[in-house]
C-alpha cells in the first residue's frame, strides 16, 4: 500500500481514488451500495468534527472519520 493514505486525511476540495477498503461486514456492504468501491474517484466537500461530506459518483455522502480512516486512497494531483 505504497503512497496510500486514509480517506480521513483528505482536505476540502481535494480529490482521490479509492484503492483499498479495510472495512468489513454491514458497513462495507452499505459503502458498496452507495457506490464507494475500489477505483472510485471521490472529492472531499466539507469537514467538521469527525464528520466529512464526500462527492461519490454524483451523490453527497457524509461519513465518520473512524470509518474513512479505514478506506485507503491515492490523492489525485490537480
Amino acid at each position: 500500500m505504497k503512497n496510500l493514505t486514509g480517506m480521513d486525511t483528505l482536505k476540502e476540495h481535494q480529490k482521490a481514488r479509492v484503492e483499498k477498503i479495510l472495512i468489513g461486514g454491514k458497513m462495507r456492504n452499505r459503502l458498496n451500495d452507495l457506490g464507494l468501491i475500489e477505483g472510485t474517484c471521490i472529492e472531499c466537500l466539507y469537514k467538521n468534527r469527525g464528520l466529512s461530506a464526500y462527492l461519490i459518483r454524483g451523490a453527497v455522502i457524509a461519513l465518520r472519520a473512524e470509518d474513512t480512516s479505514l478506506i485507503k486512497i491515492k490523492i489525485i494531483k490537480s
